[in-house]
């Protein structure tokens, strides 16, 4: 006996048994094709367990009595059984069947075929055969059929090690394949993620408004291709602006599809500009019927309306983190709190009043969303809002300045941790000459956004 059978159970040829194993084990592992892996077993089972043919069968996904040839070392074209399904040939009776159908191993040791029987073409000349069922959740979906030339070939005790190593390949395979599979899938659903989000930043300003006496500038970055942040300027009458900050809960497809939904109530409202507190009740009235609710979804919101003739800003709050007012004079810090009510989307006929505060030259303000405070460094701990109204100073530079500080202390808090959450902001600073106003306006986005 070769010193090299596997199945030669001596103890004097244990390590060469070892070898052989690690060996194949080695040469497995480098395919992860599962085409390729069956190649390089079947290669090693010939030099293991020669055998004159080889032949795989499945009735996965077929009715009995019918049956796929899906391998035979006998063809001269290399098909791919999870490619080339439908080139792969169907049979519906004979030996074949009855053997992948009874679904146990089976040595047959005086093998004799009927010309009419659809397996005679792949057991022709063949003296003795052995059936091994490969299982799937119980079953014996799969099946290996083993021949050689002449009879009583097969050992009945070196069957129960095939029967593992048969199983334990075809589990190794279908694995492999269900990973490839996983990977196309994820490559697919990647693109598509890319093209919603391209879609989603269609919805959003690529600028802002020129407003006389305002600096504004905004910033947004995504955990993810399509994410759950919403921002608008909407120019309103009398010179009049509205700001729009959204956070829709959770990222993926479905919170692009509701800030796709958030966008569409803002362009259609046609209610009252003023007390900005219609416009949330609007979008949350239309939401609560959407029943976002159900499905685990709201959003918190803040809008902001800014009127020149007064200086002030006006603002109704759904939930929504507060903005923060620095005094340009002062140096003083604000929450601008009001009355917060509840997210958008969650109780219908919610009424979300206004608050109003006067502006003086200088003042600034920033909008933002709860990736700003709930950003993480790698110890787990949280930016928090304390840090953020450390980093609130009155500069006599522009609303971007004003926004590049947080960044910049974000940067140096967080130490490289990917954030969590998506984060946005949009700052306000009151100027008092109506020359300076836009030409300082800037704003820009986050890489990869």
């Amino acid at each position: 006996m070769s010193q090299t059978d596997f199945f030669d159970l001596r103890p004097e040829v244990a390590q060469a048994r070892l070898s052989l194993a690690v060996d194949v084990m080695k040469e497995l592992s480098q395919a992860d094709d599962p085409q390729d892996m069956c190649k390089v077993f079947a290669k090693r089972m010939r030099s293991i367990f020669p055998t004159a043919r080889q032949i795989s069968l499945s009735r996965r996904d077929l009715p009995a009595p019918q049956l796929r040839v899906t391998r035979y070392s006998e063809w001269k074209e290399d098909l791919n059984p999870w490619v080339d399904v439908d080139r792969l040939p169907r049979l519906d009776r004979g030996l074949f069947s009855e053997l992948i159908y009874t679904g146990r191993p089976r040595i047959i040791d005086v093998l004799d075929v009927a010309a009419d029987d659809p397996a005679y073409t792949y057991l022709e000349g063949q003296q003795s055969l052995l059936a091994i069922p490969l299982y799937e959740a119980g079953d014996p979906v799969n099946m290996v059929v083993l021949t050689r030339e002449a009879g009583n070939a097969f050992p009945p005790e070196r069957v129960p090690d095939l029967v593992w190593m048969g199983n334990l390949f075809g589990r190794a395979t279908q694995a492999a394949f269900q990973s490839q599979k996983l990977k196309v899938d994820h490559e697919r659903t990647k693109h598509e993620m890319r093209q919603v989000a391209r879609l989603q930043r269609s919805l959003l300003p690529t600028e802002l408004p020129k407003v006389s006496t305002l600096d504004l500038a905004f910033y947004s970055r995504s955990t993810s291709d399509a994410g759950g942040d919403y921002y608008n300027a909407i120019s309103l009458p009398r010179g009049r602006v509205g700001f729009l900050l959204a956070d829709v809960c959770g990222h993926g497809a479905a919170a692009a599809m509701l800030v796709a939904v958030l966008h569409s109530l803002v362009t259609t409202y046609t209610g009252p500009v003023v007390p900005p507190g219609h416009l949330l009740s609007y979008m949350n009235d239309h939401l609560s019927k959407l029943s976002a609710r159900s499905a685990g979804m709201f959003v918190t919101a803040v809008y902001a309306v800014y009127d020149p003739d007064h200086g002030s800003l006006s603002w109704s709050n759904a939930g929504h983190p507060p903005s923060r007012l620095v005094r340009g004079a002062t140096g003083v810090k604000e929450v601008l709190t009001g009355e917060r009510c509840v997210p958008l989307g969650i109780v219908g006929g919610t009424v979300y009043p206004e608050t109003e505060v006067q502006l003086a030259p200088g003042d600034q303000i920033l909008m933002h969303t709860d990736g700003v405070t709930e950003a993480k460094n790698p110890d787990g701990e949280m930016f928090g809002v304390d840090r953020l109204d450390e980093v609130l100073k009155p500069t006599p530079g522009s609303a971007r300045s004003m926004i590049g500080g947080v960044l910049e202390a974000l940067e140096a808090f967080t130490s490289g941790t990917p954030p969590a959450d998506d984060y946005t902001m949009l700052a306000l600073k009151f100027v008092q000459s109506r020359k300076k106003a836009g030409e300082v306006s800037g704003s820009w986005q986050a890489i990869g956004h």
